[in-house]
């Protein structure tokens, strides 16, 4: 059985991340471990407020904030629980209260996938995407990430970005092997030919080979230009339901396309959830 993590912030709650991670864990019949990121050094605004004012800080209001932020963490877990067991997941819930980034990738040691939410800071102010808590993650982490958006979507065609690179093989390999139950639903495999590089696209004999046994029903695209640019240009105001399959940067060697920056941009750029696997 699989092991699936959903990294949630207790004081904010996403939905979206709760959604996606069961319906992955509903087709693969896998584990879902609900990873509570209660950092002990993140509070809710109202504290951050009353710590800086001017006034003395009063013990009593302190703790009363200290009491609805747990109290907003308790509804979040409940939250969470609830609707696993209306959909009837084998599942359970961790606290992490040490620094949350550590206590995420730590977890990622002993799991196959990590979703969260493209817009996650563990913060109590947003950032641009995706958040540096995010890229951090995506960094260092020791399993695949499913990046998601923040509105759920039922995912209904799977897109596989090839580059002739082992990398990019590599993630969907990864992908494959964690969820057979969507091989045969509706795959296209994205290749792009650049001028500066004789690329081994996605007709090439061992991939069709290797494609054919794992997504029968995959046809192929192949555009020109710059990836970066012609990528998100093709994928821009399709139809919802998308998930979208990459290999990320290796340690020590870059793929052609799949640097941190085209995961950024397809972040950024699509509402879709993003499949990000690392060859190191």
């Amino acid at each position: 059985m699989k092991k699936i993590l959903a990294a949630i912030d207790g004081l904010k709650f996403s939905e979206s991340t709760c959604n996606y991670a069961i319906e992955l864990a509903k087709k693969s019949k896998a584990y879902l471990v609900g990873v509570f990121l209660d950092d002990y050094s993140y509070h809710s605004p109202k504290i951050y407020e009353l710590v800086r004012s001017d006034d003395e800080i009063s013990e009593q209001e302190l703790k009363q904030y200290e009491n609805e932020d747990k109290m907003s963490r308790d509804i979040a877990a409940a939250n969470f629980k609830s609707a696993c067991e209306e959909e009837a997941i084998n599942y359970c819930v961790h606290h992490d209260r040490n620094i949350a980034i550590h206590e995420l990738l730590h977890e990622s040691i002993y799991a196959d996938l990590v979703v969260i939410d493209a817009k996650e800071t563990l913060t109590h102010y947003e950032e641009n995407l995706p958040t540096r808590f995010v890229r951090e993650l995506l960094s260092n982490v020791e399993c695949p990430v499913l990046v998601v958006p923040n509105a759920f979507k039922q995912i209904k065609k799977i897109v596989l970005l090839y580059d002739g690179e082992s990398a990019s093989v590599y993630a969907i390999k990864l992908f494959s092997y964690l969820f057979p139950d969507l091989e045969k639903m509706e795959t296209e495999i994205i290749s792009v030919k650049t001028i500066d590089k004789d690329m081994q696209g996605p007709g090439n004999r061992l991939m069709k080979e290797f494609i054919k046994r794992h997504f029968p029903n995959a046809v192929y695209t192949t555009l020109s230009g710059l990836p970066d640019m012609e990528i998100v240009n093709y994928l821009k105001n399709r139809g919802e339901g998308e998930l979208i399959v990459l290999g990320a940067y290796r340690r020590g060697a870059v793929s052609m396309w799949f640097k941190p920056s085209l995961a950024d941009t397809l972040i950024q750029e699509l509402r879709s959830p993003v499949f990000i696997a690392h060859n190191k």
